[in-house]
C-alpha cells in the first residue's frame, strides 16, 4: 500500500468531519458576544443577563448571546468602538464616557436638571431620540439604557444650607465635580477610590459625591456619618449594537431583540430603585445619618444645576437645547 492510499482512510475522515460541521453551522444559532464593564453582581450585569435570556428564549435559540462581564473581553473604555468597528456585535457602555465627543451624551450627569426617578424618565424620553440619531451616524443602533441609583453627598457633619459646604475640602473626580465644587464655594480635592477612607481620616476630605450603592459597597460608615440623598444626578448605561450585526438578522429575531430589550428597560429602571432602596437602608444600618435637602441647600443645589445647565447647553449645541426645551414641556 503507498502512502497516498494509507491517507486515504483520513483523508475521508476528515472530509465526513468537514461536512458535518457545515452541517451544522447551516443550522447553528447566531452567536453573538457582549462585553460589559460591571461584575455579575452588578444590577446591571444581572438585569443584562436576564435580557439575554429573554432573547434566547424568544427566538428559540437562533440568537445566543453570550455576556462578557467586568471587562473580561474589551476593557470599558474600547467597547464602543469595537461595536463601531465589527470587533464585537453589542455591548454596555455608562453615556456620560461619551461626552468628549458630543456634549449630548452628558446630559443624565448635569447637577439638579434631574433629581429623582421620575424626572430623569422624563428626560430620558426627551432625550432618548437626539441620542439614538448620534449613534446611528455612528452605525449604532441604541436598544435600552438603565440609570444607577442617584448621586447624593458624604460629609462627617450635617448639611442644613448651601453654606455649610464652603471650604469644605470635596472629593473631586472628573470635571463635572469639579465644577460643582467650585459653585458651592468648596476645595475640589483629586482622590482616588482606594484612598477615600484614608483621605476622610486624615481630613484632606470632608465631603465627596457619590451614590448611595458605592457608599454602602465601601462601607462609608468606617471614615463619616453623614449622607444627604441630594439626588443630584442619575447616571445611565447604554446598552448598543451594531446596525450592521442587527441588519443580518431575521425579522423576527429582530423583533424578538426589541421587545426583550424593552422588558430589561422597564426592569433596570426598577432594579435601580430597589438597588437605592437597600443601599439607602445598609447606610441607616450601619449607622449613617441619611437626610434630604432642606429646602435652603435644595435652592443652591438648584441653582448650581442652573448655572450647569446653561453651561451644558452651550457645549451640545442646538441638539441640547432641543433635549431641553422636550425635557421642560413633558414637565409642565
Amino acid at each position: 500500500m503507498s502512502v497516498s492510499q494509507s491517507r486515504l482512510p483520513l483523508l475521508a475522515t476528515a472530509l465526513g468531519v468537514g461536512l458535518a460541521t457545515l452541517s451544522t453551522g447551516a443550522q447553528a444559532a447566531t452567536e453573538w458576544d457582549m462585553p460589559t464593564p460591571y461584575g455579575d453582581r452588578t444590577f446591571h450585569t444581572v438585569n443584562i443577563r436576564e435580557f439575554t435570556e429573554d432573547v434566547r428564549e424568544a427566538t428559540e435559540g437562533e440568537l445566543d448571546i453570550t455576556v462578557h462581564s467586568n471587562g473580561s473581553l474589551i476593557g470599558h473604555a474600547e467597547i464602543k468602538n469595537s461595536v463601531r468597528r465589527g470587533i464585537v456585535p453589542m455591548g454596555e457602555v455608562i453615556m456620560s464616557r461619551l461626552a468628549n465627543e458630543n456634549a449630548i451624551f452628558e446630559v443624565d450627569s448635569v447637577p439638579f436638571l434631574a433629581a429623582s426617578y421620575a424626572d430623569a424618565w422624563t428626560l430620558w424620553e426627551a432625550s432618548r431620540e437626539i441620542i439614538a440619531e448620534e449613534l446611528e451616524k455612528q452605525g449604532l443602533r441604541l436598544l435600552f439604557a438603565v440609570p444607577w441609583p442617584p448621586q447624593g453627598i458624604y460629609t462627617n457633619q450635617a448639611l442644613d444650607t448651601g453654606d455649610d459646604l464652603k471650604n469644605l475640602s470635596m472629593r473631586a473626580y472628573n470635571t463635572a465635580s469639579e465644577r460643582i465644587a467650585q459653585l458651592v464655594g468648596a476645595v475640589p480635592t483629586q482622590v482616588e477610590v482606594p484612598d477615600i477612607p484614608t483621605a476622610f481620616s486624615t481630613g484632606r476630605v470632608e465631603a465627596m459625591i457619590t451614590s448611595p450603592a458605592t457608599g454602602a459597597d465601601t462601607k462609608a460608615w468606617d471614615y463619616l456619618d453623614h449622607f444627604n440623598h441630594a439626588q443630584l444626578w442619575l447616571p445611565k448605561n447604554m446598552i448598543i449594537v451594531s446596525d450592521k450585526a442587527f441588519s443580518r438578522l431575521s425579522d423576527d429575531t429582530r423583533q424578538a431583540l426589541l421587545e426583550a430589550a424593552a422588558e430589561a428597560e422597564t426592569r433596570g429602571w426598577e432594579m435601580s430603585r430597589q438597588e437605592t432602596d437597600d443601599a439607602i437602608a445598609v447606610l441607616k444600618d450601619n449607622g449613617i445619618t441619611v437626610t434630604e435637602p432642606s429646602e435652603a441647600l435644595a435652592t443652591k443645589l438648584q441653582d448650581v444645576g442652573d448655572t450647569m445647565t446653561e453651561e451644558w447647553v452651550e457645549r451640545a449645541g442646538e441638539p441640547g437645547q432641543a433635549i431641553l426645551d422636550a425635557y421642560s414641556s413633558a414637565r409642565d
